[in-house]
């Protein structure tokens, strides 16, 4: 990764023999190393949501612990995200002006501070307990026992917190595996703690292997901090690098509070459900969730420096090609994926989480909630890409005040639907929020740097979108086909694999014909990758 960065200009722009540049090379190969450690730990976060479907079903006893957890999560989210986002240029800017000795002395006052602070924050949490699960409307032995998980749960905002600011400090040396690993290790300690406890502690076995899990996203990055960086017992309140990481931090800290705050909202209405709806939520969001995570927010990485680096050279045509080109590759990933949610909805539910305490029902109404959570992949990819636009332009402020209305619109349109359609009206009030959010944040990214190509976009967005339905349409047709109800669980999913597959053809077929210029940069680079490393190989 430091390779890429400190390749020359000139090399770095530099094209191909088949079009793409050495840049462009160095930035796929680095965001494939990060999309892979993403997909090991989305892939044991799908096995964890299987474990807790088999053992936990869509009972109270789950919802109780999504709802403990989310006040621990709540904390973290805003200090240990906000805290990496802001901590790392400043981290960076001391390394590059070989001053270390400030970066260890500014990370070390960070983290003390975190340890006086947050040991406060969760002892005041704890006792505060019965007041905030009071704010759920659970019945009296429901809220005694969210009561005692969310005790168990708060001390972990320390650990995860001090995870973030280690992640910052070895990222800004352009150290990435131990951080990547944070995820992996969460999900492998969870699943492993349930499967040991779950006989003796039920549903707290979830409990204590999250605790347990989020203490290891600390311990997994303890041996390279400890090799590569300097702890020092100091708290330094004047140091400068406070007063920098304060004007930072701020407008960071606002917008995620805001997303948390909307998760909450949505965990609130789903509350006033019927049991199990708020696990209906977590299991379609998680399936929903995979693309976004694992594509739509690498590609919006991976464009982030470009776009800084155009906005300081004052580089207006080039900025608006860049955020052209991130908008329809993201729509090239996320249009097909939200078409095979949908039209496979029921199958992949089902090959997912259908075994155990998961019913035929649940598969049902998580199915159809996974549906209206799809409809809105587009605009929560695109908003994703579009605020690293406004954030490569130094500024914070607009996205976080979007945000902070489209989060009113949620709550609205939430409070409206919840009684008539239940679960699915949440999913359609998140979907149709997201929308709104993209579309106000384009048209705001074009009223500051002109025109982001729409006309080429909205061609590439109908070209796409007209694949994707063929796509829909054929994979649904050869499950159709293939699936039977009273096959084994291998042979639904070899269904479920074959109708995907079968549709990524097709998508791939007609969206030549039709001649997606993305997909078709998508391939080229995809070859040149088959060249290279049929070349490597000849080689050696």
């Amino acid at each position: 990764m430091s390779a890429e960065l400190d390749a020359p200009a000139t090399e770095r722009q530099a094209p191909a023999s088949n079009g793409v540049s050495i840049l462009q090379r160095r930035v796929s190969a680095s965001t494939l190393a990060v999309m892979l450690a993403t997909l090991g730990s989305m892939v044991l976060g799908f096995a964890r949501e299987v474990v807790n479907a088999k053992y936990f079903g869509e009972s109270w006893q789950l919802d109780t612990f999504l709802v403990a957890a989310i006040i621990p999560t709540l904390v973290f989210g805003v200090f240990n995200g906000a805290l990496v986002s802001a901590l790392v240029p400043i981290f960076s800017g001391y390394f590059a002006e070989e001053r270390p000795e400030e970066a260890w002395r500014l990370s070390s006052t960070v983290i003390n501070g975190l340890l006086i602070v947050l040991s406060f924050c969760a002892a005041a949490g704890w006792l505060a307990a019965p007041f905030i699960v009071h704010l759920f409307n659970f019945p009296p032995p429901q809220a005694g026992v969210a009561v005692r998980m969310t005790r168990i749960l708060m001390p972990t905002i320390i650990a995860t917190s001090i995870a973030g600011v280690i992640q910052a400090l070895l990222n800004a040396q352009h150290r990435f595996r131990a951080a990547s690993l944070q995820g992996f290790v969460l999900n492998l300690v969870t699943i492993a703690g349930v499967l040991i406890l779950f006989r003796q502690y039920e549903i707290y076995a979830l409990v204590f292997a999250t605790a347990a899990g989020l203490a290891a996203q600390l311990l997994v990055q303890l041996p390279n901090y400890l090799s590569r960086c300097k702890y020092q017992a100091v708290l330094d309140l004047r140091h400068p690098g406070l007063t920098t990481l304060s004007m930072i931090l701020g407008p960071i800290v606002v917008g995620s509070a805001v997303g948390q705050v909307n998760l909450l909202f949505d965990k609130y209405f789903a509350s006033t459900l019927e049991a199990g709806n708020i696990a209906t939520m977590q299991y379609a969001t998680k399936v929903v969730g995979f693309p976004q995570q694992l594509f739509a927010t690498a590609i919006a990485t991976v464009i982030f420096p470009l776009l800084a680096a155009q906005f300081v050279t004052d580089d207006r045509k080039s900025l608006r090609e860049t955020a052209s080109t991130g908008l329809r590759m993201t729509a090239l990933i996320t249009i097909p994926a939200a078409a095979g949610l949908i039209a496979l909805a029921q199958p992949i539910i089902s090959v997912f989480f259908e075994r155990g305490a998961f019913t035929t029902g649940d598969v049902i109404r998580t199915a159809g909630a996974m549906q209206f959570y799809a409809l809105g992949l587009l605009g929560i990819a695109g908003s994703i890409v579009l605020t690293r636009c406004f954030f490569a332009m130094r500024d914070s402020r607009t996205p976080v005040a979007i945000a902070a209305g489209v989060m009113v619109l949620n709550v609205i349109c939430s409070a409206l639907s919840v009684r008539a359609f239940g679960v699915n009206g949440l999913a359609a009030s998140n979907s149709l929020s997201s929308i709104v959010e993209a579309a106000v944040l384009l048209a705001l990214l074009e009223r500051q740097i002109g025109m982001v190509d729409s006309q080429l976009v909205g061609s590439s967005m109908l070209r796409i979108a007209t694949a994707s339905l063929i796509m829909g349409i054929v994979a649904r047709f050869t499950l159709t086909l293939l699936w039977h109800d009273a096959g084994s669980l291998w042979q639904h999913t070899a269904t479920l694999v074959a109708a995907i597959v079968t549709g990524g053809v097709v998508f791939a077929v007609v969206g030549t014909k039709l001649r997606v210029r993305e997909l078709a940069m998508l391939l080229a680079m995809a070859a040149d990758f088959v060249k290279r490393r049929a070349a490597s190989a000849a080689q050696s």
